[in-house]
């Protein structure tokens, strides 16, 4: 791990020691004796549970899900909007993954199940387009995708992310700066509205207000019960050469900006542009940039090529092969697709050193690195309160999207003010639309004509920031919540934006600085999910949501409709 350090005559007060920093010191024995197995038993259920559906025809799966969308609608129409609450799902709130608290779930509420809602309804080779239901994860996809020589356009690289998640939130990997974020993959969402009605929402028929508005929604427009998604051709194997870059943090953000956008413009040319890219910063001076092509296995098993079978339990942290680089110099290997899909799975790209420390030396991951990684519901299950405060206090979760020319920036702030290594870097577009979603570029940036724009998209980077800041790890104080609070501003300024998966200390007002709110309230109150589903924002803001504070902020949304709210959008 990079930690950067304080310069010498710095000196700064010692932070008090606690009794939750000694429980922490120890939590790798629940980890190792209960997360763990249990982790491994869930998984293998499920994959259990994968393969009888797989063995279903299509129409088989599609039949149980009518029948299933039929249930969903049948326990809307069940609901007293008088005496219920608002609708849930009625996934406990620990299953959900992320650093957010879903605090939302102790006030009282009317809960749907979806538990049932996980299978791959359709694989179309023609439309080259996947018809999936909300709980299938990227490891179910990749499993079955993979075979066949396609894969999801935008593939996201942890396996336990949901199709659901990544559309009503937020999802991004190594091909995004091709094909854009998870939902600007989707072709249609099917959605049960509040009043039960079923949709079939696309980007032009008459439900395409609502197409657009559901990414970054959290599932409060309507109740996601499947998606088509692009699928696209890949081979068998990923080139992938990682090259060392040494320098200030202004000079390697240049060079990652460098390993996959054309300072000639020409963005869309695949003879200049790789498949794959990736970054990290493991320190103030110096980071590893990927970039990946597709290959075949015929190219993969040439003489003198490298193959690193990545998949296997016992093989290094990824992060921690690709730092090599700063030893070895630039390299190349061939690494089979689906185990370069989910490289940071085992290790939770590095999260995964602060759980089990010593869960990347060669013994454990020889002995029980098949038991990685561990299931993240589980270990937020085995939290305490405390632990799980002295978190959000004394520890980093966010990804930060802000536009490419402004990464140098962004990397100075995050060192300046919190000290946080290694750092991931995935660019991904932002398209403009005819619309305006809850994210969308900065106006005009095409006549800026900067590196990575196009005129349809502006070129912007995942600033992923995980791990303990610098601070902290040399003993100091460190408010996270300010720091939070301060980072949130910045990305006001600078027309960035904060998954929501993470802690925010955003208030309503600068919640609403950061996203636009006219596409989603509109929508909110055309499909009538005012009092029936709660908003985006106290969904996701920090802290326990009464049922009182709640339904006050819903009917003072239902006072303010009116009948020009009803238009569909322009």
């Amino acid at each position: 791990m990079s930690d950067a350090k304080a310069p010498a005559a710095t000196v700064h007060p010692r932070r008090k020691i606690q009794l939750v920093d000694f429980l922490l010191s120890f939590r790798w024995i629940i980890v190792v004796f209960f997360v763990l197995p249990f982790s491994f038993l869930y998984y293998f259920s499920i994959y259990l549970g994968d393969l009888k559906s797989e063995r279903k025809s299509y129409k088989q799966r599609q039949m149980e899900h009518d029948e299933n969308v039929k249930e969903v609608v049948k326990r809307l129409g069940q609901r007293n909007a008088a005496k219920d609450g608002l609708v849930c799902t009625a996934r406990p709130p620990w299953v959900v993954v992320g650093m957010r608290n879903v605090d939302y779930k102790r006030a009282r509420h009317f809960e749907v199940d979806l538990s049932k809602f996980r299978n791959i309804l359709d694989i179309d080779t023609e439309r080259m387009v996947a018809k999936v239901e909300p709980l299938v994860n990227m490891g179910q996809m990749s499993r079955v995708t993979i075979p066949m020589n396609l894969s999801l356009a935008v593939l996201a690289e942890l396996d336990d992310l949901t199709v659901g998640g990544l559309i009503n939130g937020f999802g991004v990997e190594g091909s995004s700066h091709i094909f854009g974020l998870f939902s600007d993959t989707v072709v249609a969402l099917e959605v049960v509205l509040a009043d039960g009605k079923v949709v079939r929402a696309t980007k032009d028929n008459e439900y395409s207000d609502l197409f657009y508005a559901i990414p970054w929604s959290q599932g409060t427009l309507g109740l996601l019960v499947s998606a088509e998604i692009k699928l696209i051709p890949v081979d068998q194997y990923v080139k992938l050469t990682y090259k060392p870059v040494r320098g200030n943090l202004k000079e390697l953000a240049q060079a990652y900006a460098d390993s996959f956008a054309p300072k000639d413009g020409d963005q869309d040319n695949p003879s200049k542009v790789p498949e794959m890219v990736e970054g990290m910063i493991y320190g103030p001076t110096e980071g590893v940039m990927m970039t990946g092509m597709y290959a075949s296995r015929n190219e993969a098993k040439r003489r003198g090529n490298v193959i690193n079978n990545y998949g296997w339990w016992f093989k290094p942290w990824f992060y921690q092969h690709a730092q090599t680089a700063l030893k070895r110099g630039e390299f190349v290997e061939y690494i089979p697709t689906r185990d370069y899909y989910h490289r940071h799975t085992r290790s939770l790209y590095w999260e995964g050193k602060l759980i089990l420390p010593f869960g990347d030396q060669f013994w454990f991951r020889f002995l029980l690195g098949w038991l990685m990684p561990p299931k993240i519901a589980l270990l937020k299950a085995t939290q305490s309160e405390a632990i799980r405060n002295y978190y959000h206090d004394h520890h980093v979760i966010q990804d930060l999207l802000v536009p490419l020319y402004k990464v140098g920036d962004c990397l100075e702030w995050v060192h300046r003010e919190m000290e946080v290594y290694p750092i991931w870097l995935c660019p991904h577009r932002i398209y403009k639309l005819p619309v305006r979603p809850m994210i969308y570029p900065e106006p005009g940036f095409e006549k800026h004509k900067r590196q990575g724009d196009t005129e349809y998209a502006q070129m912007y980077t995942d600033v992923g920031v995980y791990y303990v800041p610098g601070a902290v790890l040399r003993g100091e104080p460190f408010d996270g919540s300010e720091k939070c609070r301060q980072l949130e501003l910045w990305l006001i300024e600078n027309h960035g934006f904060q998954a929501q998966y993470a802690v925010t200390e955003l208030t309503e007002k600068n919640f609403w600085r950061m996203f636009d709110n006219s596409l989603y309230e509109q929508c909110r109150r055309k499909y009538k999910a005012i009092g029936t589903f709660m908003s985006v924002y106290y969904k996701s803001k920090k802290g326990r949501k009464t049922e009182k504070e709640v339904q006050e902020a819903e009917q003072e949304k239902a006072e303010q409709e009116t009948p020009e709210a009803d238009e569909p959008a322009n």
